[in-house]
Formats: C-alpha cells, structure tokens, sequence
C-alpha cells in the first residue's frame, strides 16, 4: 500500500489475529475446519443473536447458498435492491434465474418499498411472484426493514438480508442481518472487520444451515465411499482465515464506534456548506458507518462527483462515486427496474454522491486533511446566483 495515500476503507488489525492464525499452525488445522471456525461462528451468533450461522468463504457465497436452498433454479425471478455492489445479485445468475431491481428512495438510499409494492402487486397480478427478496444495507445505512418484511409476508416471498456492509448496524436495537429468512456478512479486505477474505450465512431455520452446509463442502454425502447426489461447492472458510476473524471481532465494536465519531466529523465540517448534505439515517436505526458519504447540489457545485475523486486523488486521497446501479450494468443488460415514480432515485444517487474515507485507523488528522482538500475543491467550484 501506498503509505502516504488515505485509503477509502483499508484492513485494520487489531493485533491478536495473528495469535489464533499461529494456533492454527501449531495444531495443523490448516483445512477449512477448525477450532477457529467453530468458535468464529459461536462469537458471530452471540454477537448478533441469530439463530444459526455458518462461515463461508464469501459474503457472495452466502447469497448463492441462500438462494439454492430456497429452491431457486432456472426461469425463477428475484427482486433485489439496485443500488449496490454486482455481488449482491450475480448469485442470481448463477442459478439462472431472473434479477429484477428495486428502486431507492431518497429518505434511506436503500430499497424503496413503494417500488417493491408496486413490483410486487404486478407480479402477482402475472402469477410470477419472486423466489426471494434481496434487501441491500447500503454502506451500512439501514433499510426500511418493517414495511419492506409487511410486504414480503403478505405475498409469503422469503427475504435475504444482504448485510455485507452493514455488521453492527441496528434497527429497533436487532442487528442487521438477522431480520429476513436469512442474511449475509462479507469479511472482505475493505470491510469493517475482515478475514481476508470470508463471509456467513445467518438463517432462522437449523435445517437452512444444514443444507447450506452440505451444499458449502461440495455436497458430500454420508457414505463410506465419495457419493455426491447434488453438485456442491468448496465455500467453506479456512481455518487460518477463521483466526484472523476471531482477533477481528475483539475490536469489532472500537471499530464501529470510530467509524461513527468519523461520520460525525464530516457531517460538523460540512453542515454549514450550502448544497451538500450527509448521508440519511432513518429513525429507530443505528448505522455502522462503514462509509460515510455527502451528497452533492450538482446546481449549486459546479463539479462532477467524477471530477471531484480524480482531484482528491491527486491529493493522496482515495474517494469513491456511489454504485453504479445494477439495472444500468451491461451484464444485467434488459432487466427490468421497478421506481416509485417518473425520477430513477439510484440514477440521482449514482451522479451525486461521494463516499468518503471512513476506516477505523484514518486518524483525526488525516480527516483533518481529508476535509479541508475536499471543502477547498467545493468551496473554489460553489455557483452564486443572483437573486
């Protein structure tokens, strides 16, 4: 890594990790099976109190397993939110079934559910309701998760949580993640705590886990020979990763609580700036602030959200555009996206947000930096009108 550059959201040890990686070694547990494993697992479902867990090597491992053991296959259809990252919806394609996309709204960035309304009653008006639901937690933003689970229950459409970025967030004081049939974490590289590479499947039900897990180890079965009825698939995670997992969840909450004060930071040095404004919160919910983000008044900042991450750039700092939504992506070309109204609110998002660097090590002085680089580009491009 470029030692000089602030990253949007790097890896951040805690300094154990390495203890229980060396445990590994030591006991030759290298496969992925092992005491870290089991206790990773244990330590996620007293942490977020869901009813089973099991840790996969992904969090897009998660969300093809969650959609295998729902029986999806070819010719099904799965509505999931647009504004996220490819990951939450290639599994779709995977099992060769249909994405169609849902809408954000402007009060949560996440799935709107008058869209998801609306893309549900024409469904079911065609008799071709959804396999399942994918809500994204969109930079740990929470979703409007009571309307959008009153929807899901009055047409009885399963709903993933897809928590990738959202681990420690809180509705109601319930994590994330364990609101919908099932949910997913993502332990990647960038995320708030990480294994390298890694993610978990949260279900409600044993029997969800049990398939998955027959599913995860190439759906192997009991016998004394190899006998494999269904195809399977190598997503379990490795032990040794595991062990970086379990020194990662010692500082998950420290983690947390510095990207919040971050989020705060920003939004102090930016309340006064006429024409951005922060990232919404929605009532009752309580955000990891995996990133924090402003949102630019294209009318009244005469930059692009393009512009303004190649000048940060050239500064040392690494800022980002929001996703690019999934239903303008040419490998989900002719999908279909569903909108409250005549205005594509992940369209707007897309050309107006900036996410900012938010990670747990980022010191108070490098936001320091970070804000005054950034006030500077905003301040120089503001556009005066006349009365």
């Amino acid at each position: 890594m470029n030692e000089g550059k602030i990253f949007l959201s790097p890896p951040h040890m805690g300094g154990t990790e390495q203890n229980y990686v060396n445990g590994a070694f030591k006991t030759n547990w290298i496969a992925p099976l092992g005491a870290n494993v089991d206790s990773f697992e244990q330590k996620m479902k007293h942490y977020t109190k869901a009813e089973h867990v099991l840790a996969l090597n992904s969090g897009t491992a998660a969300i093809h397993l969650a959609l295998l053991t729902l029986g999806v296959t070819r010719g099904d259809t799965i509505f999931c939110s647009t504004l996220t990252f490819a990951a939450s919806a290639n599994p779709i394609m995977y099992v060769g079934a249909e994405p169609v996309f849902i809408d954000s709204d402007e009060k949560s960035w996440n799935m709107c559910p008058i869209a998801l309304r609306n893309a549900m009653e024409y469904a079911a008006q065609r008799n071709r309701l959804p396999k399942a639901v994918i809500v994204v937690h969109l930079l740990g933003l929470v979703a409007d998760l009571d309307t959008i689970q009153l929807i899901c229950d009055k047409y009885d459409v399963p709903l993933i949580e897809d928590a990738a970025e959202s681990l420690g967030s809180t509705y109601k004081n319930q994590m994330t993640g364990t609101f919908g049939e099932m949910g997913i974490y993502s332990f990647n590289g960038n995320k708030i705590i990480t294994t390298s590479g890694g993610g978990m499947l949260l279900s409600k039900k044993e029997t969800t886990r049990k398939k998955a897990f027959k599913l995860a180890t190439q759906a192997k079965e009991q016998a004394m020979f190899y006998l494999h009825k269904k195809i399977g698939y190598n997503y379990r995670l490795s032990n040794v990763l595991a062990g970086i997992g379990m020194g990662q969840m010692e500082v998950l909450d420290s983690h947390i609580a510095k990207r919040q004060a971050i989020f705060k930071r920003y939004e102090t040095a930016f309340s006064e700036i006429d024409g951005v404004s922060m990232m919404p919160v929605l009532a009752q919910t309580v955000p990891n602030c995996w990133l924090s983000a402003i949102r630019l008044d294209l009318e009244k900042i005469a930059l692009s959200t393009m512009e303004i991450v190649q000048r940060m750039e050239a500064v040392g700092v690494e800022a980002r555009m929001m996703w690019n939504p999934l239903h303008l992506q040419p490998s989900f070309a002719g999908a279909e996206c569903y909108q409250a109204n005549e205005q594509n609110v992940s369209e707007q998002l897309f050309q107006e947000v900036l996410c900012l660097p938010s990670g747990s090590s980022m010191s108070e002085s490098q936001q320091a930096y970070v804000i005054k680089e950034l006030l500077a580009q905003l301040l120089a491009n503001k556009v005066y009108r006349e009365n």
